[in-house]
C-alpha cells in the first residue's frame, strides 16, 4: 500500500514537471516563431522605408539584413529566456566566441569592415566604371566580402573589399562630363597656322564635344622632329572613347588631304670622306 501511494506521488511529480517544462518549451517556440515573423516584417519596413528614400540597393541589401540578424538575436536570447536559461552567461560566452572567431577570421573581417565603408561612404556604385585593387572595369557587385568588376574585354574580376578601400579609387563615372586631351605633332616645315585651323575646325565640327567651355588647341612644345600641339574638348562621360578614337583617326586623314606631315622619329647619318693621305 505505501508503495503504491509513493509511486503515486513519483508519476503525480514527474506530470507536474512535465507540464511546467512542456508550457515554457511551448512558449519558447511561440516566443521563436512569433519573434521570426515579427523580425521579417520589421526587416520589409525598414527596406521599403530606404526604397521611397531612394537609397542605393547595394546599402538597403546590407541595413536590411544586419536589422534582422540583430532582430533574430533577441529573439533568440528571449526564447532561452523563457526556458530559464541564463542568457547572461550566454551572452558572455557568445562574446568571448566572437573574438575567437573574429581573431581566426582578421582578414576575413576586414573585408567586411570595408565593405562598411564603401557602403557608407559610396565613392562608387554598381555601373561605374571603376579603377581600383589594382584592376578596372565596371563594378558588377558589391557584396560583402568583395568587389566584382567586368572589365573591358569581358572578364570578372573579384577583388577583396580591403584591397579596394586601401588604394586609390578611380571613378570615371562620378561626374557627367570628361575632358579629352591629345597630342598632335606636325613637322617643323608645315604651316603651323594651318595645321592650328585645321585641327580648330576637326574638333568644332564633332556634335559630341560641348561648346562650352570650348574646345582647346595651342603649340605645347616644340620637340626633336616635331612642333607638337595639345588638343583638349569637352564630352558627355558615355562619349570620351568614341570621340577620343574618331578624331585621331579624321586628323590623320585630314592631314593627309592638306599635305600636313606626321613626323616619326628617325636619324640622319653623315658619312664624310676621309681625305686622301
Amino acid at each position: 500500500m505505501d508503495f503504491e501511494f509513493l509511486q503515486h506521488i513519483e508519476w503525480s511529480k514527474l506530470a507536474d514537471l512535465g507540464l511546467v517544462y512542456g508550457l515554457k518549451i511551448l512558449g519558447a517556440l511561440a516566443i521563436f516563431v512569433f519573434g521570426k515573423w515579427i523580425a521579417r516584417i520589421l526587416t520589409r519596413v525598414v527596406r521599403k522605408a530606404m526604397t521611397h528614400a531612394k537609397v542605393e540597393e547595394t546599402l538597403i541589401s546590407f541595413v536590411g539584413s544586419m536589422v534582422y540578424i540583430l532582430l533574430m538575436v533577441v529573439v533568440i536570447l528571449a526564447a532561452l529566456n523563457n526556458l530559464g536559461v541564463n542568457t547572461t552567461s550566454f551572452v558572455a560566452v557568445m562574446g568571448a566566441a566572437g573574438l575567437a572567431i573574429g581573431l581566426a577570421l582578421q582578414g576575413t573581417l576586414s573585408n567586411v569592415g570595408a565593405a562598411v565603408l564603401l557602403i557608407l561612404f559610396r565613392p562608387f556604385k554598381v555601373g561605374d566604371f571603376v579603377e581600383a585593387g589594382g584592376t578596372s572595369g565596371v563594378v558588377e557587385e558589391i557584396n560583402m566580402f568583395s568587389t566584382i568588376f567586368k572589365t573591358g574585354d569581358n572578364r570578372v574580376v573579384i577583388v577583396p573589399n580591403s584591397s579596394v578601400i586601401g588604394g586609390n579609387i578611380v571613378n570615371y563615372s562620378a561626374k557627367e562630363t570628361r575632358r579629352v586631351d591629345w597630342t598632335f605633332g606636325i613637322g617643323y616645315d608645315d604651316d603651323l597656322k594651318l595645321a592650328k585651323k585645321t585641327l580648330e575646325e576637326i574638333l568644332g565640327e564633332d556634335d559630341r564635344i560641348h561648346a562650352d567651355p570650348a574646345p582647346f588647341v595651342a603649340v605645347s612644345e616644340l620637340a626633336d622632329s616635331s612642333v607638337n600641339f595639345v588638343c583638349r574638348a569637352w564630352v558627355n562621360t558615355p562619349d570620351y572613347w568614341g570621340v577620343y578614337f574618331d578624331t585621331v583617326e579624321k586628323v590623320k586623314l585630314v592631314f593627309d588631304e592638306k599635305g600636313i606631315s606626321i613626323p616619326y622619329p628617325q636619324m640622319d647619318v653623315h658619312l664624310d670622306k676621309a681625305e686622301a693621305a
